[in-house]
């Protein structure tokens, strides 16, 4: 039996057929042009709105003024055609790559830090460790505030509990956080004799390993407290540097920033990874 003949797709059709995926690619391109453009505006009136009304107390808020470029300029390769043409397509076609596993990456980690932001501790715990943030000329800043707020529910309730106030000074910081820590339980009626300090670590990794020298961290019963955003590592900083029975209890945290205080999150779990301080992370 004859084999069937293989039908050629006449020559005015192909061209139809080749016009027609051209259009569908332009459209796709064009609404991505549209999308990565108001997503980059979007992140530069985010960055002014932090410098000019919100506060700040690092320039780590500038990432949302880079990232507007960066939105910028994918919006503006999508809408010219003759900008497209001018970059290889191995090139283009790795960027889309790696962006999209750049994506996938944050919204998994950004999944679990979500995931610790109701986070509550049970009560009669040994020892509370209140993580620092920046401490002002007038006070503590907001985030810190909520953070001692929640300490002072918890021990006035557990009566028991030790505390450790944990934070050095900053360049922009008039006194060390841990001092100022110190002053506010005081002002707040919890006893001089509940609480211990460390006043010399710059980080949350240096936030846990001093104050694990403070106490038996293997043995005793300990709860982090921190704003909601921050939980998630800081429970897996404890538990990679031994503390065996450790729970976070999350504050709140300011909802205009919150945005701000997710992506650095972000940030700072991908930096504690890659430097090994998570090198025993459990995911689950």
């Amino acid at each position: 039996m004859a084999k069937k003949k293989k039908e050629l797709i006449p020559q005015k059709k192909s061209k139809k057929v080749i016009r027609l995926a051209d259009h569908g690619r332009e459209r796709v391109l064009k609404r991505s042009a549209i999308f990565f453009g108001v997503l980059g505006v979007l992140c530069v009136l985010y960055c002014l709105s932090i410098w000019l009304f919100l506060g700040y107390g690092t320039y780590f808020f500038l990432i949302w003024a880079a990232m507007g470029a960066v939105f910028g300029l994918i919006s503006l390769f999508c809408a010219k055609p003759a900008l497209r043409r001018k970059l290889p397509l191995w090139l283009m076609r790795t960027f889309w790559v790696l962006f999209g596993i750049g994506v996938a990456v944050f919204l998994l980690v950004e999944g679990l830090i979500l995931s610790r932001c109701n986070a509550k501790a049970e009560d009669g715990a040994e020892y509370l460790i209140v993580l620092g943030a920046q401490w002002k000329a007038n006070g503590p800043s907001v985030v810190l505030k909520y953070r001692l707020d929640a300490a002072v529910h918890y021990l006035r309730v557990n009566t028991s509990t030790k505390v450790i106030v944990s934070g050095g000074q900053g360049p922009n910081e008039p006194i060390a956080e841990a001092d100022g820590m110190y002053e506010y339980l005081i002002a707040q009626g919890i006893d001089a004799s509940r609480i211990q300090k460390e006043d010399k670590s710059r980080n949350t990794y240096e936030n846990l390993s001093k104050c694990g020298l403070m106490l038996p961290k293997a043995d005793s019963r300990v709860v982090l407290v921190t704003n909601n955003f921050h939980v998630f590592r800081a429970e897996k900083l404890a538990k990679a540097q031994g503390y065996e029975y450790v729970q976070g209890l999350a504050a709140d945290s300011y909802p205009p920033m919150q945005l701000h205080n997710l992506l650095r999150e972000f940030c700072g779990v991908m930096k504690d990874f890659l430097l090994g301080n998570l090198s025993r992370w459990e995911m689950g």
